[in-house]
């Protein structure tokens, strides 16, 4: 009878093992794992659902960074567009109109666009500066949740969820204060689609 108890509590050991190292992934994890991507492609679609209308508003493309602040978002569909961010100023080309903005000129798109620029380059403390910041999941499913410290911020960005595996984003889901919300699917250049 002994025996067999402990058997059963070597086979419980062994089976709890690997989901005990699966639960330990950690902010620090991720972040030291995101900071060692230094660039990245990958194509996205973006699905805006809107108060005002009765169907999301849908737009695909590619996404581009390098390390440590260039951000690059090309709509291909269903108009292209261009965003590109390096250092504190962001290019819009819309069709033949270019428009070039200075972020620290609008203090909460720049917190915004921080988020997801700190989470690439793997900054915690910048990430933790604007944002409280809590994470679920394993390694291989994670999702970082960031939720503004500045009332301004939350007047505008309830909540950012970032879904991804190990170093690797999958997604991107922002909700507004005034409902809205947009999510975006992320798939790395060379990952099935």
């Amino acid at each position: 009878m002994r025996r067999a108890g402990l058997i059963l509590l070597l086979c419980a050991v062994a089976i709890m093992a690997p989901l005990a190292a699966a639960e330990a992934w950690t902010i620090e994890q991720l972040m030291h794992a995101l900071g060692q991507q230094r660039s990245g492609q990958a194509h996205f679609v973006e699905r805006k659902y809107l108060a005002i209308l009765d169907a999301p508003v849908e737009s695909s493309g590619e996404l581009r960074f390098r390390a440590p602040d260039r951000l690059e978002k090309i709509t291909l569909e269903p108009h292209p567009e261009s965003l590109v961010l390096e250092g504190n100023t962001l290019t819009v080309v819309r069709g033949e109109r270019r428009h070039i903005v200075q972020l620290s000129d609008y203090r909460e798109i720049a917190a915004f666009i921080d988020s997801i620029r700190a989470t690439l380059v793997g900054d915690q403390a910048a990430l933790e500066r604007i944002y409280a910041a809590s994470l679920a999941g394993t390694a291989q499913d994670w999702t970082l949740t960031l939720l503004p410290r500045e009332p301004k911020m939350a007047e505008v960005v309830l909540r950012i969820a970032i879904s991804g595996s190990h170093a690797q984003l999958r997604g991107i889901e922002i909700l507004q204060a005034d409902g809205d919300r947009s999510v975006m699917e992320i798939v790395s250049e060379g990952a099935a689609r």
